[in-house]
């Protein structure tokens, strides 16, 4: 067997291969042999049909097994005997085979260029500080509040506008026909919902029913068969959908004061101070982990603009088709059917090539700095992860570690592991300039 090692630029490899005439026949001879003993042809026992029948007949097949099966094991003989991993199984190409002839063919495959990496400690990135504004500590214990809130029941008049109230819906579209929901509770004069619907809601009292004719200038998505919310139109369509209302209770909403008792209600606090206090240190945890993302996608930009080597293509379409199918999923998730919003998906995942040869190249470097640093994930850090997922998914830690096994996701959460403590290296390096 002859073999020449082709490197046809920094990633992309070859290996061209020639099989002698003899290897060829005598695996062409063992599969007729193969193909002789199941076969039935009229004229000839099972088992009895000449080899020069089996392979006149059979030759297409024949030929293409046994190319299969040298292929498969001289490539992976070859690249284990020179210690190549290829990212993806090598293509053949040009390949050639007939009785009492060589095999040639040509295995190509990408291999992990050879990185040069650029000065990666010290690297300067401008980051903003953490910090949190008594508007927004004010915001979120207003949100509070609401969550707080309680509906006392009104039963001395009807409905008005600042109102909540409790109705049965049934609603009438030609396309859906009619759908029904119960115990809706709307506010009376929201901006979000249809005017006429504001204006029927007015005066209504509990046990009294309305048949509402509403017409929509918009229309939720395309290609929907649901009626539009009556909270309001999404859209660009017309639509016209009959809302038969069944007031069941008008109720007044009590939002508690921001006091001291609200505070105490809540359980963990003695005053409003020190639920101000507590919300502060949240909403600052949570901005300071915002910041350290944005650091260290910001020390990414800034390898990636200094190192210049070529990406494997397969690399890039990897992540060219995760960021589509990511895209795909958010939609899903959603409750969107992907192929009714008008994207022409293949065109979006070509769009990705640009970041994704972006995202590549960072895998690259991040891996070259994570060996040559001696960075890995180790069990007791893969431990910990696994707890943390068991407790927010509310399954046995054992449970999330078979099924990250069988799924393969164990490979890819040390990966995670190790990134982040690559990126946590080039971050306490760095030279960051406050902004």
């Amino acid at each position: 067997m002859k073999v020449e090692y082709v490197e046809e630029t920094s990633v992309r490899k070859a290996l061209v291969f020639e099989i002698e005439p003899e290897v060829v026949d005598k695996e062409i001879e063992a599969r007729a042999k193969q193909f002789a003993k199941k076969l039935k042809l009229r004229g000839f026992r099972q088992g009895k049909i000449p080899m020069e029948v089996v392979k006149k007949r059979f030759r297409s097949d024949l030929l293409e097994e046994v190319a299969e099966l040298i292929v498969n094991r001289v490539v992976f003989e070859e690249l284990e005997g020179r210690g190549l991993r290829p990212l993806a199984s090598p293509q053949v190409q040009d390949l050639k085979i007939d009785e009492h002839e060589p095999l040639t063919f040509r295995a190509v495959f990408e291999t992990l260029p050879i990185v040069e990496l650029p000065e990666y400690r010290g690297l300067q990135v401008k980051a903003r500080r953490a910090g949190v504004s008594s508007e927004e500590i004010d915001s979120e214990i207003d949100s509070m509040r609401e969550d707080a809130a309680r509906y006392d029941a009104v039963e001395d008049r009807p409905a008005e506008r600042g109102d909540f109230v409790v109705v049965d819906v049934a609603r009438t579209t030609e396309s859906a026909g009619v759908k029904r929901d119960e115990n809706v509770l709307l506010e009376v004069g929201s901006d979000s919902n249809h005017q006429d619907l504001n204006t029927a809601l007015a005066g209504m009292s509990p046990g009294e029913t309305k048949e509402v004719h509403l017409v929509f200038e918009e229309e939720e998505k395309e290609g929907s068969a649901e009626a539009p919310r009556l909270v309001g139109p999404a859209g660009k369509s017309v639509r016209v959908v009959d809302y038969t209302l069944t007031l069941k209770a008008v109720k007044k909403k009590i939002v508690p004061a921001a006091d001291d008792e609200f505070a105490k209600d809540l359980g963990d606090f003695g005053s409003l101070g020190e639920l101000r206090d507590a919300v502060e240190k949240r909403l600052l945890a949570v901005e300071q982990r915002k910041v350290d993302r944005e650091v260290k996608g910001a020390l990414i930009e800034a390898l990636v603009e200094q190192a210049h080597f070529e990406v494997p293509d397969a690399l890039v379409e990897h992540h060219m088709t995760a960021r589509t199918e990511g895209t795909v999923r958010d939609l899903a998730l959603q409750g969107i059917d992907p192929g009714k919003v008008g994207v022409d998906w293949k065109q979006y995942r070509d769009a990705q090539r640009d970041d994704s040869v972006k995202a590549a190249k960072a895998d690259i470097l991040l891996g070259e700095i994570a060996r040559r640093e001696g960075l890995v994930a180790s069990d007791a850090e893969v431990d910990a992860e696994l707890a943390r997922f068991a407790e927010r998914t509310k399954k046995p830690k054992e449970t999330v570690l078979r099924q990250m096994e069988q799924g393969g996701g164990l490979g890819q959460l040390r990966a995670r592991i190790r990134e982040e403590k690559t990126l946590d290296l080039l971050k306490a390096n760095a030279r960051l300039e406050i902004e």
